[in-house]
């Protein structure tokens, strides 16, 4: 059996089904409600309300990374992801209750919502982070096509009440982050073998990741663009949200047929997913000054949003690979990943408001179109280029090409959970000493497992141990 199909055999449904409910609930808060605009003397903030949460996500994301690793787990663990579910529950009903938006309880709903949201994302990162990017980067593309199927079937449901079920997918989210079988914390096996490389790959990639997080950044600040340009205060938030989430849907099947013919969640299958939603960015930037399309079924906006969705779903996978070529923490990797999104789309919704209230009476500015447009253009440009996803892609392939081998002698010869932390240790030549100053164990332990490692295996030295992984690879 291939490589593929494998990894697609691999495939968890408890991860999919409870990343769609995260998915499906983001989607649900940031383009299924009306505009709330907050009133200022003759101006009025316009998406006040997805400021607010936007806000109180990055505040979330930054206080995890700020705190120690060991009161990271605690905030992370099992028990309050519950807490957190309910929380977020608690703060989408608020607009039902309380009406109007206030600046003195909008604040409060964006913290109720916010915070919680984006600590059960970082979880997801962990989540993922246990399992192979080969696996994990198609579950982030199945999770988030449903989730968008999901909000669609239940904005088309003529049933009062039936938007019910989009206020509860966190439950369904933290439920499913609960029955996962290992604890949260532990470490992964790709974070396992970029430790076994050293730190060559991670000093690689720092430019690169810098590159990826600016990128980020104005695509987010684009989007903010947009979403608040695109309505009127007191209107639906994005009138043509259900053309963007079955263009949504449909390209992530797509890019799911490119992860399944180049090798799932390999730089080469992730540029050409990349590009595809750039294209369709720029195609709906392009269209959105043209009469006919703004009175389609299918105005530019929508494709914008469409292109977007795409885009975050490809820069999840992003934030996947540089947790496991730096071999850190993908919940980390997560919060650093999100703080660059979503601090641009919060960047993007302040300066569109200061516009608005410089240039009032513009619905969607020709100018700001294309000036959102440039921010995607230059991102994709002069930022994060093919030549990066290029060095990515050579990166990833290396460190795939390792896992595999290691996972491939581990299963064959019964390597204890230890052995198969020691083996990519060893097939990178590391000395007993350093391995056991990476892992904390004493070098007479260390010895003790490589002998029953090399007993196992059926080899006699480190070199016929490489040697065998060299078959393994082939």
């Amino acid at each position: 059996m291939n490589q593929p199909a494998q990894a697609a055999g691999n495939l968890s449904l408890r991860r999919i089904i409870g990343f769609a409910c995260n998915q499906g609930f983001v989607f649900f808060l940031f383009y299924m409600g009306s505009n709330r605009a907050i009133p200022m003397g003759s101006f009025k903030f316009e998406r006040a309300e997805l400021f607010g949460t936007l806000l109180f996500m990055v505040v979330g994301f930054v206080l995890l990374r700020l705190v120690t690793p060991s009161f990271r787990n605690k905030i992370l663990a099992r028990p309050m992801l519950l807490v957190y579910a309910a929380m977020g529950v608690a703060g989408s009903f608020i607009p039902l209750f309380l009406g109007s938006p206030s600046a003195y309880w909008l604040p409060f709903e964006g913290a109720l919502i916010g915070l919680p949201c984006a600590l059960l994302l970082a979880a997801w990162g962990r989540e993922f982070g246990e399992t192979t990017t080969k696996v994990s980067a198609p579950e982030v593309f199945v999770a988030s096509a449903v989730g968008a199927l999901v909000g669609l079937i239940v904005s088309l449901i003529p049933i009062e009440g039936s938007s019910l079920v989009l206020h509860l997918l966190p439950f369904g989210s933290a439920a499913a982050l609960m029955m996962a079988p290992k604890p949260a914390g532990s470490v992964s096996p790709s974070a396992r073998i970029e430790a076994a490389a050293g730190s060559e790959a991670a000093k690689d990639t720092v430019l690169l990741s810098a590159k990826i997080m600016a990128g980020t950044a104005l695509f987010g600040m684009a989007a903010g663009f947009m979403e608040t340009f695109n309505t009127d205060p007191g209107t639906a938030a994005m009138a043509s949200y259900p053309v963007s989430l079955l263009l949504f849907g449909a390209f992530a099947l797509g890019t799911l047929s490119l992860l399944r013919s180049d090798g799932f969640g390999r730089g080469a299958s992730l540029n050409k997913a990349y590009r595809l939603a750039l294209f369709i960015m720029m195609t709906g930037y392009l269209l959105i000054p043209v009469p006919q399309f703004a009175e389609s079924l299918v105005p530019g906006e929508a494709i914008v949003l469409a292109g977007y969705l795409g885009l975050s779903a490809v820069l999840i996978s992003l934030f996947l690979v540089l947790a496991k070529l730096t071999g850190s923490d993908a919940a980390m990797s997560f919060s650093r990943g999100f703080v660059a999104l979503f601090a641009g789309e919060l960047i993007g919704v302040a300066i569109a408001n200061a516009f608005d209230y410089a240039q009032p009476g513009y619905v969607t500015p020709y100018s700001v179109v294309v000036f959102a447009g440039i921010l995607v253009l230059f991102s994709y440009v002069f930022l994060f280029t093919e030549r990066d996803f290029g060095s990515l892609s050579e990166i990833v392939t290396k460190t795939d090409s390792l896992e595999d081998s290691c996972a491939a002698i581990a299963r064959e010869y019964g390597l204890s959970d230890r052995e198969g932390e020691i083996l990519p240790f060893a097939l990178k030549g590391r000395t007993s000493e350093r391995i056991s100053q990476e892992l904390h164990i004493s070098k007479s332990t260390v010895d003790t497992h490589l002998r029953r490692i090399y007993a196992k295996a059926g080899v006699h030295s480190r070199q016929e141990l490489i040697d065998l992984s060299e078959e393994k690879r082939g």
